[in-house]
């Protein structure tokens, strides 16, 4: 390109370019060293004499005679406009910042002049702050919203949930009359009150930042997601901050079928590769699922055998969702796995289920006393919870609690309810008052002993998570 290829094109641009409302230049002192950038580019690219260049400095010259009027006026004038736009536009036109002066298509960078500070203030030309690109470290986030989302699954196929028969309640109709006669009675009622109120205070006690109780068992079938599930629903129920409960079983877990959740989407690995310390707690709950009777739920899979989660991907999830949410249930997977080893060594609380029979009561003492040899005592934040999975339990569930609690935790019993054995989704309104009752209890218990430290002492109370 030649040097009046390059000027005609610079007053074609100038002639064809549309007014704005940008702001002027509002001094003499601006206008003049606007002007003198602009004839040392006029002279670096063409040299003042040639025949181009004199039509550019013509049209430099009237462009400077009444840009002092445009500025007097506050006018948006072209003339003013061009005016101020002449530098930029000749500066970006030469040939020294486009193709080389031989023609040969070579490029060659020239750097742009670098604009001075005034005191050491950095304003909205200076290039830290306006050109240069943004480190790595602060460059914006993509936001996971962006991403494409998984296709929702429902937990149950349609046509297997049509199987799903009539909902029972825990209590039969006998023991339910019972209890309301119970009621007339006023020392029977007010003891009921009494408690409830108790179980009530301890559950809506407040945390300084947010904890987490892990639910495991010495084995499959021992009511292991039964009794996170039900954790979940009781401390949603009395608690004014969010709930969470995450499974973090590999195995095809049954947790958001017991939750009742219509579909899921996002999976622990799936938001182990998006969560940001950065993000809103509307952008976290967007790879939660809402469960109908309050809480959030974070699968460990879409109902399909995967990859199983990994001790890193449960702590990056853990540690980033922590304090977002006020109580955080973990469904781990059975022991002595080493995820379930791991989850339980890093919450501040923990439940062992353990079924009660023999063989299920002799397992978890085994698993007890490991936990008492651990380096970092366990044992003070962890509660053992009995399942009866049998009207007619032939366990001698005293004698269980003795043997169990002989390793200084604290065994409660979760009685045999109908509406949990049934399966499905666990429905808080028909569950049995004994249920109701036990469950609370063993919420309650396990927040107290979340509260404090690992010495058994309890912490200060500074206010809510974050």
């Amino acid at each position: 390109m030649g040097a009046g290829d390059w000027q005609s094109d610079v007053l074609h641009q100038l002639r064809s370019r549309p007014a704005s409302k940008s702001p002027e230049p509002s001094t003499a002192a601006e206008a003049a060293d606007v002007g003198q950038s602009g004839h040392e580019a006029s002279e670096a690219a063409g040299g003042p004499h040639g025949p181009e260049a004199q039509d550019v400095a013509a049209a430099w010259e009237a462009a400077q005679t009444d840009a002092p009027k445009a500025s007097e006026g506050g006018s948006d004038s072209k003339d003013a406009e061009d005016y101020k736009a002449l530098p930029a536009l000749m500066a970006s036109s030469a040939p020294g910042g486009g193709e080389a002066p031989g023609g040969s298509g070579a490029t060659e960078a020239h750097p742009a002049p670098v604009p001075r500070r005034v005191n050491g203030a950095a304003g909205p030309d200076d290039p830290e702050t306006a050109s240069s690109p943004a480190p790595a470290d602060r460059r914006p986030q993509v936001r996971p919203q962006h991403l494409p989302a998984p296709a929702p699954v429902p937990p149950v196929d349609p046509r297997l949930a049509l199987a799903q028969g009539r909902l029972r309640s825990g209590d039969p109709v006998t023991r339910r009359a019972g209890r309301t006669l119970r009621r007339l009675v006023a020392a029977s009622a007010s003891r009921e009150v009494e408690e409830a109120t108790e179980v009530a205070r301890a559950l809506q006690q407040p945390v300084t930042t947010g904890r987490q109780i892990a639910v495991s068992s010495i084995r499959g079938g021992a009511g292991k997601t039964t009794v996170a599930a039900l954790l979940n629903l009781t401390f949603a129920h009395y608690r004014k901050d969010p709930v969470l409960v995450v499974e973090a079983d590999p195995a095809l877990g049954s947790l958001p079928i017991r939750l009742g959740a219509e579909s899921v989407r996002w999976t622990c690995a799936d938001v182990a590769h998006v969560v940001s310390p950065s993000m809103q707690f509307a952008e976290i709950t967007g790879y939660l699922v809402q469960l109908p009777e309050g809480g959030w739920l974070l699968p460990g899979s879409q109902g399909r055998i995967g990859t199983p989660l990994d001790i890193r991907t449960y702590r990056t999830v853990t540690m980033a969702l922590r304090r977002y949410f006020g109580v955080t249930v973990v469904d781990c997977e059975t022991m002595p796995g080493e995820l379930a080893r791991t989850a339980l060594d890093t919450v501040q609380a923990r439940v062992l289920v353990a079924p009660a029979t023999l063989e299920g009561v002799a397992s978890t003492r085994t698993v007890l006393d490991w936990m008492a040899a651990v380096p970092r005592p366990m044992l003070p934040g962890t509660v053992v919870a009995l399942t009866e999975s049998s009207p007619d339990t032939a366990l001698d569930l005293d004698v269980a609690r003795a043997h169990l609690a002989e390793s200084g935790v604290e065994v409660m019993a979760i009685p045999y309810d109908r509406h949990l054995a049934a399966g499905g989704a666990i429905h808080t309104g028909l569950l049995a008052h004994s249920t109701r009752l036990a469950a609370g209890r063993l919420a309650a218990a396990l927040l107290d002993r979340a509260v404090r430290d690992r010495g058994g002492h309890k912490r200060r109370h500074g206010g809510g998570p974050r």
